[in-house]
């Protein structure tokens, strides 16, 4: 798994690890079912603090994308639980759309980016 952090982004640490885990998932690059390495070998190897890996993978758990065992690690399990996740889609989607509504951004350019972004990551498993 190839992680890439910039130490000079606004962004918190691990919201970027975060996000691209979850670019991973959604690009077939990381499979279900796969375990994701250890939060050691993961903080040594992208050259940041345990404590940042952690909380990277609680909130991936949280999120219902990963499971978290004692034995096994991280393992990719995504909850398929439809009304959560259209509840979860809404409150993240929500900000990200005021601000487009903000910079003045049209309905139909959003939506375009949108289907965009689909057919990008469709593509990876379709």
């Amino acid at each position: 798994m190839y992680i890439e952090i910039d130490f000079n982004s606004d962004e918190a640490i691990y919201m970027q690890l975060r996000n691209q885990i979850i670019l991973g998932i959604a690009t077939d690059k990381i499979a279900v079912g796969e375990s994701l390495p250890s939060v050691r070998s993961l903080a040594e190897t992208v050259g940041i603090n345990m404590h940042t890996v952690n909380k990277a993978y609680a909130v991936l758990k949280d999120e219902g994308l990963i499971k978290i065992d004692r034995r096994h690690g991280a393992i990719v399990e995504i909850d398929l639980d439809k009304l959560r996740s259209v509840a979860e889609f809404e409150d993240e989607l929500k900000p990200i759309v005021a601000k487009a509504i903000c910079r003045n951004l049209s309905r139909k350019e959003a939506h375009k980016v949108l289907d965009e972004i689909y057919d990008e990551y469709e593509s990876y498993i379709g």
